[in-house]
């Protein structure tokens, strides 16, 4: 934590660790845009991932710790930030000198934080519980079952009944895309990436900001209305 004291050195290592949880997001969404093209594809990307030793005993150690660090980093710069401002405007000129995604990037990240809660709740717990309780470590429910291979689809599938359900993970993917808009063109400013790409880059991460949340509520959306009696 010593090598943590300095302001640029907290920057830096929340700068790193947003942009190692950006490279998640879009893996994690290459295998969730599956459910809606493929089903076998989606329970086989699925089954690899939840079975894989790599994955399961080095990778996802690493990105829990990614998303810890990465929240308690955001409260501990957001807290030191304003402890640091001694002189306090009379007035603010909202949009003047930030925008609002940039203000409000610690609202959003609690919204997120939230949600991730529930989407543990939705799917790691229960996962958990299958393979370590119910001793059903190659990912299946019944092996003697012929559709039991389709488990991780159809509990997809399921989680996505509820309307109420539905409209919480939009609106957190909605939040979601704020806090990209801010969080990942300034990141890479916090690693001091400033040549002749910059500006295509921060393009590039306003349109990752955009699209890749608005692909996560068309596949929530997707699964929703397509189960719907006709």
């Amino acid at each position: 934590m010593g090598i943590l004291s300095s302001s640029i050195a907290r920057k830096v290592a929340m700068a790193l660790s947003g942009l190692f949880l950006v490279f998640f997001l879009g893996q994690h969404f290459t295998i969730n845009v599956t459910s809606v093209i493929s089903p076998d594809t989606f329970n086989e990307w699925s089954h690899f991932m939840g079975t894989n030793l790599l994955v399961q005993a080095v990778l996802q150690p690493i990105l829990i710790f990614g998303v810890i660090f990465h929240f308690v980093m955001g409260f501990i710069l957001e807290i030191r930030n304003r402890n640091a401002r001694a002189i306090k405007y009379k007035s603010y000129k909202g949009n003047t000198n930030s925008t609002w995604a940039s203000r409000n990037m610690i609202i959003s990240g609690l919204v997120i934080l939230a949600f991730l809660g529930l989407h543990f709740y939705d799917f790691w717990a229960p996962e958990m519980n299958i393979k370590y309780f119910k001793g059903d470590m190659s990912g299946l429910l019944d092996p003697d079952d012929v559709n039991s291979g389709f488990r991780y689809y159809e509990e997809l599938v399921h989680k996505f009944e509820s309307p109420i359900r539905v409209g919480i993970y939009c609106l957190a993917f909605i939040l979601l895309a704020v806090h990209l808009w801010h969080g990942f063109a300034s990141s890479f400013q916090s690693v001091g990436f400033n040549n002749k790409y910059s500006k295509a880059l921060k393009g590039f991460t306003k349109f990752y900001a955009v699209a890749i949340p608005l692909g996560f509520i068309f596949i929530a959306l997707y699964l929703h209305f397509n189960q719907l009696p006709h």
